[in-house]
């Protein structure tokens, strides 16, 4: 089945959690704290050689209407700490850790990325984030928040001045750091020597024309949300364009989209599972809630099997805290209601059609075909795999797609090198010449 022309993918394991895919009621589903659950997805994902394992955030509880959003995972432990218990149980797998840089300093997050780095023997990665929202500042001893303006320039120098801390060691003793910059002071010899793969991996996941700057100057990876084969094109076509400008190749920069699968024994029988999935994401009571986001006031009064709201959203409400903002909530509502007239539809069926659908569904031979077909078209360079399970929702995937693409050529059957950046096809980062 092998191709000369099939181009490897690369592959990555996003653990389940805040999100509009996971799916808390499934007989399945286990707990988002223990490390045993962890541990299940991280062994999965390295048994079927994927590049790392990833792990996102959560600052806040999130809220609605002024209360802890029960719909939503009630605690959630902190990446780093998982991350570093993981190395001991992992051998080859990437440990991705989300890590706020508007909440952090330099130095201190430096010197935890260094030591996950060393544990683990070099498979450390950090996806760079950023917060532009009170209501997240409030967790944290400054009480406020950095305008959305300068939460890039910060993070591009927190950044930068965690290249200057684990460049500092380059042979036998550490050279002292003296960083002055806008945002950060850094004077002192870090604590730890270079690690297996010089840096961590950097990851990004910024979309706005700021974003993806950003990413093309700075990442390693980009974790992106275009998972349709045409907008992969445009946003890949689009960043790797930005690479040259930084004198970077094209090869420097790994597009990774987060994706879902559903896999059936047939195309009908796949199709079928979707929908079962999607009803269980799409509660009633999540149908509602999705409505609020949008229309900004309490509709707890509407049916989730009838009809949408005819008034217009109220902008800027503040009932839903937290929360990533979908876009302009009158265009969203204009097109909810345009679908649910044209096609009959209830507000959960709305939601339903309207929001998180799955990437890849079929059989295993017909997703792995279309996975690598889409690597093959330059619309991604790999998929963050998002199940909607914890912990076992990557095990089909592992069991029945992994062998296939591994019979195409087109992802590994072995680990070839030690690294994260080796498994990614990334170049170790120069050790720096130091005078005197």
């Amino acid at each position: 089945m092998t191709t000369s022309d099939n181009r490897r993918l690369h592959l990555a394991a996003h653990f389940p959690g805040v999100n509009n895919t996971t799916v808390w009621a499934d007989q399945g589903a286990k707990s988002q704290i223990d490390f045993s659950s962890f541990e299940h997805l991280a062994r999965t994902a390295e048994r079927g050689r994927f590049d790392f394992f990833f792990l996102a955030e959560g600052l806040r509880l999130r809220e609605h209407k002024g209360r802890i959003h029960d719909l939503d995972v009630v605690g959630r432990p902190e990446s780093l700490t998982v991350l570093n218990a993981l190395a001991a149980v992992t051998d080859r797998l990437g440990l991705a850790a989300t890590v706020n840089t508007t909440f952090n300093e330099p130095y201190e997050l430096a010197r935890r990325l260094a030591t996950l780095d060393h544990l683990s023997a070099g498979r450390a990665a950090w996806n760079v984030v950023t917060t532009s929202d009170a209501f997240t500042g409030e967790n944290f001893r400054r009480g406020g928040y950095l305008d959305r303006a300068d939460r890039y320039t910060r993070a591009a120098e927190f950044v930068a001045t965690a290249r200057e801390l684990w460049d500092s060691w380059p042979g036998e003793a550490p050279r002292p750091v003296a960083h002055r910059g806008r945002h950060f002071g850094v004077r002192g010899a870090f604590t730890l020597p270079r690690s297996p793969q010089g840096h961590p991996v950097v990851i990004q996941a910024g979309d706005s024309a700021e974003g993806r700057d950003f990413a093309a100057a700075t990442a390693d990876v980009i974790f992106t949300r275009h998972s349709g084969l045409a907008a992969g094109q445009e946003f890949y076509a689009d960043v790797k364009g930005r690479l040259a400008a930084h004198g970077r190749g094209e090869d420097s920069l790994k597009i990774m989209p987060g994706v879902t699968f559903v896999l059936g024994d047939t195309a009908a029988d796949a199709q079928e599972r979707a929908a079962a999935i999607r009803r269980q994401q799409v509660s009633p009571q999540n149908a509602l809630l999705a409505l609020e986001q949008v229309w900004g006031v309490d509709l707890s009064a509407y049916d989730p099997d009838g009809p949408l709201p005819d008034f217009d959203p109220e902008p800027d409400s503040g009932l839903a805290q937290g929360r990533v903002r979908i876009g302009d909530p009158k265009a969203v509502a204009d097109r909810w209601r345009a679908l649910s007239e044209a096609k009959g539809l209830s507000i959960r069926e709305t939601v339903i059609e309207t929001t998180g659908r799955q990437s890849f569904v079929g059989t295993p031979a017909a997703v792995a075909e279309e996975m690598a077909a889409f690597v093959a078209a330059r619309a991604a360079d790999g998929f963050i795999l998002v199940p909607h399970l914890t912990p076992g929702g990557l095990d089909d995937f592992v069991d029945r797609v992994v062998p296939l693409l591994q019979e195409r050529g087109v992802l590994r059957t072995e680990y070839e090198g030690t690294t994260l950046r080796s498994h990614l096809g990334l170049p170790d980062p120069a050790s720096p010449l130091w005078k005197g």
